[in-house]
């Protein structure tokens, strides 16, 4: 009786915890256990295949795998087997548990196949943003709009309210809600990654290659990721922050960031050239 009450309590509490989780996932929080709240179709299939496909799987096999280890120490434990069992082998048993996790392995292999296709194949692009890794921040280009700027973190003293901290950047990556977004990720310096939990998106940044992905934004609102690769001291403090809007918001901020973001590139570009002039004078 005491068994069974306790593995209820158990049993509630892991199931109070997982719900816990996926209630508070809309950005990413202390202790959380569950996926953040998808922003795409890519994420959704992510955390079907998940919830109802890996993790049943996983718990029964830990169930029974706990269930043969406690049978075994309790039928073949030494007061109760003075003289220890002289099996070599059982070939069903081998036939069974060889057939077994390749069926295992094959059923998971097909929804899993589909979800990782329809991530690879991009579609034909409604926006295309570039984005460059650079120790320690984030560069980002529209290449159809002759847009450029870099992305900082905004250090904590600087934070207003409701910025989270070590996730909030001082320029943020504007796309259209339900709109074909491809991104083309490289690197400056050294290895880095391109990810946003939302959308179900992670990409290596690597110096010298582009590689590219993809997502549609089935909401509006602020999503925020990192750089999910080992580059540095100061690798943590690498937010991504890309905010989805509607088309005529899309269209309101690409004129506003054409004319701040234009001047910003002249201002880099004449202190370049005065940097070149000044070493040919001297």
């Amino acid at each position: 009786m005491v068994y069974k009450n306790l593995m209820r309590l158990i049993a509630y509490t892991l199931l109070s915890l997982l719900a816990y989780g996926q209630l508070v996932a809309e950005q990413p929080k202390d202790w959380q256990l569950g996926f953040q709240k998808s922003a795409s179709k890519s994420m959704s299939d992510i955390v079907l295949f998940h919830d109802y496909m890996l993790l049943p799987i996983i718990t029964a096999i830990t169930v029974f795998v706990l269930f043969l280890v406690i049978y075994a120490c309790i039928k073949f434990r030494a007061t109760k087997n003075k003289i220890a069992s002289q099996t070599s082998h059982n070939t069903t048993i081998e036939i069974v548990w060889t057939l077994v996790p390749c069926l295992i392995l094959i059923i998971m292999a097909v929804p899993s196949f589909k979800v990782l296709y329809s991530q690879d194949k991009v579609p034909p692009a409604d926006v295309t943003v570039k984005a460059i890794g650079y120790q320690w921040y984030w560069g980002y280009e529209y290449p159809d709009e002759n847009i450029i700027f870099d992305s900082y973190m905004i250090e904590d003293k600087d934070l207003k309210a409701n910025q989270p901290r070590l996730l909030s950047v001082d320029n943020e990556v504007v796309v259209p809600v339900n709109k074909n977004i491809k991104v083309l990720i490289t690197a400056n310096d050294v290895l880095h990654a391109w990810a946003l939990p939302s959308f179900g998106v992670k990409r290596d940044a690597v110096p010298g290659r582009i590689n590219e992905t993809w997502f549609k934004a089935d909401r509006t609102g602020t999503f925020y990721g990192q750089c999910s690769e080992l580059c540095g001291i100061k690798h943590a403090f690498m937010p991504i922050t890309v905010r989805v809007v509607t088309d005529e918001e899309y269209k309101k901020w690409l004129l506003e960031a054409k004319e701040k973001f234009a001047k910003e590139i002249i201002e880099k570009d004449y202190k370049v050239v005065k940097k070149f002039k000044e070493k040919d004078l001297r």
